[in-house]
């Protein structure tokens, strides 16, 4: 249905080659932009009906197109290149057109061989049909549901930071970010959150210049946008500019999206431009749209097709004449037509390695060394007193502060409360407002806010308060962190170190909101680390190698901090104080697959833990030492990627491998364990056991320790694993 529509849409165009002038009308806009803009909406209208047919031909392999979105050609124009622009997936006009500011750009080209799944698509190497260009400024966006929004938000903060710390890219200081989506996308509660971020930034007078672009063509794939709805929506975000065109009508669109511009530039406020479209073909080649759209709609959508309406105010003008336009149709058919050619005899991604090999680029010598790198600053006062694991982490991120500019911390509370526990206690009084500051209460906006930030070049160390308020954002990590180096070929990055406070067995507070036992979520995104301390001075040096990864490969981690250790000084008795360490010297780092040996070489079994795991484990050796049962704890720390080189040494070594995970029982680490394990034949046969949380909720009060293991549980098991 989609292929006979793109196809009619190109008759409709041929079909003014071949017919007398209409009226003669004035031009609204200069002849040459005029006829530029129209050359944009051409290519993209031309490249739009290419992919159909390749679609067809089963040698492309994406069709949700811009046909009837082509005015925001004129936004394309009147934006820079050093405007990021995150890009709704019909702003192809836009692309087309802001590629005139970067030599060396074919757009034709580039989308071509994005379309055909080219592994020379310069973006995305084949790995999905994006708008993304390096040299044009627009970070690639895949399937926008307005996951992109707070990456935005996050970006027009972080503009006016990285210029301050002279970090990233010089730009303009008038440059603004600019971000489309459609309408239907404007009801997501990401979207929502997203806008109320920035007018809660802008409320308080700090500078958010965010040009949010609603593409609205009154569907989102079948379902209506009520009239009126769009704008009544946007208007009431308080400072918010307000700008709207007809989507169809190229001067009028150009007039307002001048206006809006000139607008964020000068305000360094949010800014909307509506602009409202047409749909013309269904919402992507599979979709019949005739369905649910009457055929005196889709007649009506037609008439409005900006393409058409901008080749007629040409031709109305004199700026062409029938002939002079089908010569710019054929000129245009022609370069298409042998792009596409050339595309799909362009290779394919044809190995696993190099799908892959943009996950997460890591060059593993140069983290080491950067994460080793001293000289940078004073050690804390008292740097040989033993400090507990909240302590350690709170002079390890001013150590990592002192030693980058560009790092910052923020999150709810972290500022002058310090966070809930204090571990963010004096970083504010330390290194002000510029660098650590509160967010409004929305994990959403907090990881947002890091996505922006990494994207220009700083270094941020965001807090999520609980575990189980992830929940609320973790697409931010999926959906948008841990794809951008994917689908950029690895040429861009948006670096961070994620705070997690989590895990269970809190004393006196908590339920499933603040003792959250599952870890599964982070395990599961390609190419993140996760990383989780057992005690302050490894805190430290996992902290100096995920800065050191983030610094120089730009990775993503996330380091969940067992919140029941924070405080915690003892490990056998009650003043004891073994489990206080000091402060790590300058040198001193974990490196990724490092895990931590607790015990005698001539094990009988090998304890496989972390976090709150391992003091309970250490416990529960002393008591089978005094049984004559020797166990090694080992300390995993790494949770993705495994450690599996010290995993299977230590299985080969002992021949018995009791795994104590206090997450949930299924889809978490022991289970990851075990596979690892199995996979290997050196350590397929090796003695497994596990003690695991139950599949369950986290309850209140003394209940919890009904679902998480206890250090009963654990004696039990190894013991009967000792003596099989």
């Amino acid at each position: 249905m989609s292929l006979e529509r793109a196809r009619a849409s190109l008759a409709r165009l041929r079909a003014l080659t071949e017919a007398p002038a209409p009226p003669p009308r004035a031009l609204a806009l200069p002849t040459e932009t005029a006829l530029e803009l129209f050359e944009s909406q051409l290519y993209c209208r031309l490249t739009d009906i290419e992919a159909h047919e390749l679609r067809a031909r089963g040698e492309g392999f994406y069709t949700i197109a811009s046909a009837g979105h082509e005015g925001n050609a004129a936004l394309g124009r009147l934006t820079r290149t050093s405007d990021p622009a995150l890009l709704h997936y019909r702003s192809g006009a836009f692309f087309f057109e802001r590629a005139r500011q970067a030599a060396g750009v074919d757009p034709v080209r580039d989308l071509l061989l994005s379309l055909t799944a080219s592994a020379d698509d310069p973006i995305s190497g084949g790995r999905h049909k994006v708008l993304g260009s390096v040299p044009l400024g627009i970070p690639p966006q895949t399937s926008t549901i307005a996951s992109h929004l707070p990456r935005a938000v996050g970006m027009a903060v972080s503009l006016g930071v990285a210029a301050r710390l002279h970090v990233g890219e010089p730009r303009p200081s008038d440059s603004i970010v600019v971000c489309s989506f459609g309408d239907a996308s404007l009801n997501h509660s990401t979207a929502q959150g997203a806008l109320n971020s920035a007018a809660w930034t802008a409320y308080q007078r700090l500078p958010m210049p965010l040009l949010f672009v609603c593409e609205d063509n009154g569907l989102g794939i079948s379902v209506r946008t009520p009239a009126s709805w769009v704008e009544t929506s946007l208007r009431r975000f308080h400072g918010f500019g307000y700008f709207a065109a007809d989507g169809w009508n190229l001067a009028e669109t150009f007039e307002a999206t001048q206006q809006a511009v000139h607008a964020c530039r000068a305000r360094r406020a949010p800014v909307v431009l509506h602009l409202r479209c047409r749909r013309l073909w269904g919402h992507a080649g599979s979709d019949v749209d005739t369905e649910y759209r009457s055929t005196g709609e889709i007649a009506r959508a037609e008439e409005d097709d900006p393409v058409l309406r901008a080749a007629l105010d040409l031709l109305s003008a004199g700026t062409l004449d029938p002939r002079a336009l089908g010569e710019r149709l054929d000129r245009a058919l022609s370069r298409v037509r042998a792009a596409s050619d050339d595309a799909v005899k362009r290779p394919r991604l044809t190995t696993r390695l190099a799908v892959m090999a943009p996950l997460a680029p890591a060059r593993p010598a140069l983290v080491a060394a950067e994460a080793r790198r001293g000289g940078y600053g004073n050690p804390p006062e008292q740097a040989e007193k033993p400090r507990t694991l909240g302590l350690s982490i709170r002079a390890g991120l001013y150590d990592l502060m002192t030693k980058y500019r560009e790092l910052l911390v923020f999150g709810e509370d972290v500022a002058q409360k310090g966070g809930v526990y204090g571990v963010t206690g004096g970083l504010h009084k330390a290194f002000g407002p510029g660098r650590v500051w509160n967010t409004l209460l929305d994990e959403q906006a907090i990881l947002g806010m890091a996505l922006g930030a990494g994207s220009l070049g700083l270094l941020p160390f965001p807090e999520i308060q609980f575990l189980a308020y992830l929940h609320n954002a973790e697409d931010q990590l999926r959906g948008e962190a841990a794809t951008l180096s994917f689908f950029s070929n690895a040429q861009l990055k948006n670096p961070m170190v994620v705070r997690i406070a989590g895990l269970g067995y809190q004393k006196g507070f908590g339920g499933h909101f603040h003792n959250d036992d599952s870890l599964a979520v982070l395990r599961d995104l390609p190419g993140v680390w996760v990383a989780v301390p057992s005690r302050g001075d490894d805190a430290v040096k996992l902290l100096r190698t995920l800065a050191a990864a983030a610094k120089v490969d730009g990775r993503v981690s996330a380091f969940v901090e067992p919140i029941a250790l924070y405080q915690t000084r003892d490990l056998y008795a009650e003043g004891d104080g073994q489990w206080t360490f000091p402060f790590p010297a300058q040198g001193e780092a974990l490196d990724p697959g490092e895990v931590g040996v607790y015990g005698p070489e001539d094990g009988q079994l090998a304890i496989l833990t972390y976090g709150n795991g391992v003091p309970m484990s250490l416990r529960v050796r002393r008591r089978l030492a005094a049984e004559g049962i020797a166990a090694r704890v080992i300390d995993i720390r790494w949770l993705a990627p495994l450690p599996e080189a010290a995993l299977y040494a230590h299985a080969r070594e002992t021949g018995r491998v009791l795994v104590v995970d206090e997450c949930r029982r299924s889809g978490n680490v022991s289970e990851g364990i075990a596979a690892c394990l199995l996979d290997d034949p050196a350590t397929a046969r090796v003695r497994f056991a596990r003690v695991a949380a139950a599949d369950s909720f986290v309850p209140l009060g003394d209940a919890a320790r009904l679902v998480l293991p206890s250090e009963d549980e654990i004696l039990s098991a190894a013991r009967a694993l000792a003596r099989d």
